[in-house]
Order: C-alpha cells, then sequence, then structure tokens
C-alpha cells in the first residue's frame, strides 16, 4: 500500500499535445549546451576563465536554439519521412 506521500512526491505528466513544444525546448537545451561548451573549450581553453564564459554562450545559443527548432523541425519530420521508409502495421 502506498502512502499518501508516495503519491505526493510523484510527478505529473504532460498531456501529449505538449509533446511539439517539449521536446523542442528539451532538445535545445542539450545541444546548446554541448555546441557551446565544445566552442568555448576551442576559443578560450581549459582556463578558468572558461566557467565565467560558457554560461554566457550557452544561454545566447540557447536563445536561437529554441525558436529555431520550432521553425526548423515540422520541415526536418518531413525530409526524414520522405528518406526513411515507415513502418507498416499489420
Amino acid at each position: 500500500m502506498r502512502s499518501s506521500s508516495d503519491n505526493a512526491l510523484k510527478s505529473k505528466k504532460l498531456p501529449p499535445s505538449y509533446n511539439a513544444l517539449v521536446m523542442p525546448f528539451v532538445l535545445s537545451i542539450l545541444m546548446s549546451s554541448i555546441v557551446s561548451a565544445v566552442s568555448t573549450l576551442i576559443n578560450a581553453g581549459w582556463t578558468t576563465g572558461f566557467v565565467a564564459t560558457w554560461p554566457y554562450a550557452w544561454g545566447a545559443s540557447w536563445l536561437v536554439a529554441f525558436p529555431s527548432l520550432l521553425l526548423v523541425l515540422p520541415i526536418v519530420r518531413r525530409i526524414v519521412a520522405a528518406i526513411v521508409d515507415q513502418p507498416t502495421s499489420t
């Protein structure tokens, strides 16, 4: 038997209609953080300045990445659907 505290700790999920917004949101956070970290490391090196520089670079990158993904992702899905065979349901 579960206690009421177990139910309080369980997070609720968003409805499926949010998928079109949450997926590019999470993807943009991950991709912009990775790309900005690599770019900052290449340009500044692994110095104490990296810790101060990277969050700014990531923030600026994310501000471009998220709206870009919202615009480009539907086009990418169409391109992929044209290239990749879709599974058939039996």
